[in-house]
């Protein structure tokens, strides 16, 4: 008779733990899962998936105006924000009972409450005080909005949590931060026809991102009616008897709003999670120390997903949650490679990029061959709009190896899938250059570039 009640008991139901918990069960593991809200995790309930149905919907204020280069006549426009959020709401229940069910048919026991590590086998759950003993833990509880606990009028503003369930459309926001979450409500709220803002503290938005492509954002989301203010924070932030909010800045700036968006960033989700208990070491932000296979200080406890803070990303967490399973309960040991991993921003114009920035590949090579191309796309010299497209491609000019990919423009994300397996597979710039071009494409400039705008040396 086992000591345990599980081979693994998981914390957190998103989709690092969900795929962990499924993989696990499928090698044959008695497995058990506790999530305190909703199975699917930030991704699904109220990060990348609504995030992206709202991305949608805001970009058919463009569609409409663009329709007329077209021979379209395109008769009165009313959007509805409640119809949008009621759709949203059915979509992400629809995508929660698909998690539950694929959990319940991996064999998979469900345990809806929040759980807490009461040592290095032992987990509590509080809906109930029960005690349940597993001989491994997967922390998988991710992470949750940032915010400034020192900001005078700080209680009076959002985070993306609260900005998919307004009950009302805003006229006016202002959204402060400069990342993945903030450039992207920024984009949405603009296209939905709200007075847009976006207040950031650094020189330049995207930070982490290529330069030319940051600077190439922030132009056309100016040209699309955001007003970008950079090098600048509140510092104080008033609201009045009819719910406006007034934002001072330190730059002396006065944003009036009724909502201001706080995506200032996110910290690992540990608090009160019995961390100290077990002796599970953290580092200086919060995250959970892990090494290369997932594994804590405790060797009994592993952690993946945004609550490490590796990559935060919803498919670096799925893929280190089934390495975890693989390596632990599959007799499969393998780890994640986090050195090459595309990814997106649904910014508007969107942006897709693999592989390294030009100042990271400076740092490792003095030799380097810049292709960039800016254009106009097809589809706009019909629609008139003032809008172009950014392509920019980083050569190893010793070896000709492809080291980064970074487009701005339509469809840069699914783009940007592609290439990261031609990235990984470690292709050179011979090997764009001899790809037959489809034509008309956007994508066909990737292998019709032949000479370099830019030779860096030494």
């Amino acid at each position: 008779m086992s000591d345990f009640d599980y081979d693994l008991f998981v914390i957190g139901g998103g989709s690092g733990g969900v795929r962990a918990a499924r993989i696990a069960a499928g090698h044959g593991a008695r497995v058990g899962i506790a999530e305190e809200y909703r199975y699917g995790g930030t991704c699904v309930i109220r990060g990348c998936v609504p995030k992206k149905l709202f991305v949608y919907a805001s970009k058919f204020s463009e569609e409409f105006e663009d329709a007329a280069g077209f021979g379209w006549n395109v008769g009165e426009r009313r959007f509805s924000w409640e119809r949008l959020v009621e759709a949203k709401d059915r979509e992400i229940a629809r995508l929660e009972g698909i998690y539950r069910r694929n959990l319940e048919r991996a064999g998979v026991e469900l345990h809806d409450t929040r759980a807490v590590i009461e040592d290095a086998h032992t987990v509590r759950l509080l809906s109930t005080d029960k005690t349940l003993r597993a001989k491994y833990i997967l922390i998988a509880v991710g992470a949750t909005p940032n915010v400034d606990a020192d900001l005078p009028g700080g209680e009076h503003v959002i985070t993306s949590n609260e900005a998919f369930h307004l009950a009302d459309l805003p006229q006016r926001v202002v959204v402060a931060g400069g990342g993945y979450i903030a450039v992207e409500f920024a984009g949405i709220f603009n296209g939905l026809g709200c007075d847009t803002t976006l207040i950031y503290r650094g020189p330049e938005i995207l930070r982490g991102f290529d330069m030319d492509l940051r600077t190439a954002v922030h132009e056309e989301m100016a040209k699309k009616g955001v007003k970008v203010l950079c090098n600048d924070t509140f510092a104080e932030i008033s609201k009045a008897p009819d719910g406006t909010l007034s934002g001072r800045t330190r730059g002396g700036e006065t944003l009036v709003a009724d909502q201001i968006l706080f995506a200032i960033g996110r910290r690992p989700n540990i608090a009160g999670l019995g961390l100290d208990k077990a002796g599970v070491e953290v580092g200086p932000g919060g995250a959970i120390k892990v090494d290369a296979r997932s594994q804590t200080s405790v060797p009994s406890i592993y952690a993946v997903g945004d609550v490490t803070d590796r990559a935060n990303l919803t498919p670096v967490a799925i893929r280190e949650g089934h390495a975890f399973a693989d390596t632990v309960f599959g007799g499969r040991d393998w780890s994640v490679d986090h050195s090459l991993i595309a990814t997106a921003v649904f910014s508007q114009p969107e942006l897709g990029t693999v592989g390294l920035t030009q100042d990271e590949a400076l740092a490792r090579t003095p030799n380097l061959d810049i292709y960039r191309t800016s254009f106009r796309p097809m589809k706009h010299t019909l629609s008139g709009r003032d809008e172009k497209m950014l392509m920019k491609m980083i050569v190893d000019a010793d070896t000709d190896k492809v080291l980064g990919v970074h487009i701005m423009g339509p469809d840069a994300g699914e783009l940007a899938q592609v290439l990261g397996i031609t990235l990984s597979m470690g292709a050179t710039k011979a090997d764009f250059d001899r790809t037959v071009a489809v034509h008309p494409t956007a994508a066909e400039e990737l292998v019709t570039m032949r000479e370099p705008s830019e030779r860096l040396r030494g």
